[in-house]
This record gives structure tokens, sequence and C-alpha cells, in this order.
């Protein structure tokens, strides 16, 4: 199996925020990524600070946002058509042949993905778990391995700690500027760490540079 890393997530952003450090650190190994995007965030709250789009214009703006943080982080883009925040309601079956379909084609070394009930957002859950359930129907010697991250408040009291803890900061500025390509999204999602007297990379490094998994046991 050639190495190739595939990125399993539900929303624009979900990338730039949770692991383009670890991409980019793939990246510059000359391993390919693919990302499996599955929505285009369109149901999202955020429209810009200060606002800049509508509900109808959302989705198209996400769309080209999605698509320059892909050129950012040099990846390979797949837009998987789903509807934001109607995850949790899809067959989870479907959803999973419909993500293996990709996983057989690209036969990939690595799966990262959300850890299902763990990763706060309903499609985050739910598209974690149907990617899990992907992976699972591959014959397995030839499952890939599967990285899955956890971000609730509650997931090193449950979890334990993560087995992958990656030290991002010195990709940090290409993660920073993928996260900026989503535009509409990281105004507001930044301005918890801005303020006057302190550099917002340096701030977003703060909480940021740290991208941490657990392997996914299939025992």
């Amino acid at each position: 199996m050639s190495e190739h890393v595939v990125v399993i997530y539900p929303h624009p952003d979900d990338e730039a925020f949770g692991a383009s450090g670890t991409i980019t650190t793939f990246r510059e190994k000359d391993i390919p990524v693919t990302y499996l995007c599955g929505t285009l965030g369109e149901m999202g709250r955020n429209m810009g600070n200060p606002t800049f789009a509508t509900r109808e214009t959302l989705p198209e703006i996400r769309k080209q946002e999605l698509i320059k943080a892909c050129e950012v982080l040099d990846v390979k883009l797949e837009m998987l058509g789903y509807r934001d925040k109607t995850l949790e309601f899809e067959s989870r079956e479907e959803v999973a042949k419909h993500l293996n379909s990709y996983l057989q084609e690209i036969k990939p070394s690595l799966v990262i993905t959300h850890y299902p009930g763990y990763a706060v957002h309903p499609d985050h859950d739910a598209f974690g778990a149907a990617a899990i359930r992907a992976v699972e129907m591959m014959p397995e010697e030839e499952r890939p391995a599967v990285w899955a991250q956890a971000i609730s408040n509650d997931h090193l009291e449950v979890l334990g700690q993560p087995q992958v803890q990656n030290d991002v900061t010195s990709v940090f500025r290409k993660k920073f500027a993928s996260i900026l390509a989503h535009k509409s999204q990281a105004d507001g999602m930044l301005s918890k760490v801005r303020n006057e007297e302190e550099d917002i990379e340096l701030a977003a490094q703060t909480w940021l540079g740290r991208e941490s998994f657990y392997i996914w046991d299939f025992e």
C-alpha cells in the first residue's frame, strides 16, 4: 500500500482548524492528501465579521473558500454534496458505502476523521462514524490506519491521552493561511483570540498549535 492520506470531515474549515498542520507535514514529505468534504457548510451561523454573506450567498462563498484553502494546502478536494446539518439523519450505511467507493479507488494508508461521540457537532459525529464504517467495510488486510480527532470537553477524561500528538508550530504559518482562506468563518472564530496588544497569529498558534488524534481500534 503506497502512502496516501484521506481526510474525511463534514464542513469547509474542519480541515483547516483541525488538521491542516498535520496535512502540511505530510505534503512536505510529498505524501498525497485527498480531502473528502461532506457539505458546503451552508447552514453555518457565521456570515463574516463584519457580515458580508447572506443565507443565499453563503454556500457559494464557502465553496470558493474551501477550494482556496485546499490550494493553500496543496491537497486534492472532493466535494460530496451532502446537506449541512442533516448528516445525522442520513443512512450511516449508505454514507459509508459512498465514502468506501473513494477509499477503494484511492487505497489510502491513513484516514483522518472525527471521533464519533466526542466531536461536538452532530455532523462531525455522524460523518466520523460513517468514515470509520467505510474503512471497516474494507478487507482487513487492506484497511488503512484511522486517526480519529476528539474535540469535546470530556474526551481526555473518557478516552485518555491521544496516541498521536502533533506539534505543528513549525508549520503554523501554512495552517494559519489555510484558516484565513475560510474568511467567512475565520473572522468570527479568531475574534476570541484577537486583541490590540497581541499578535493574532501568535495567539492562534497558542490555541491551535497542537493537533491530536486517537488511533482507532477495530477490535
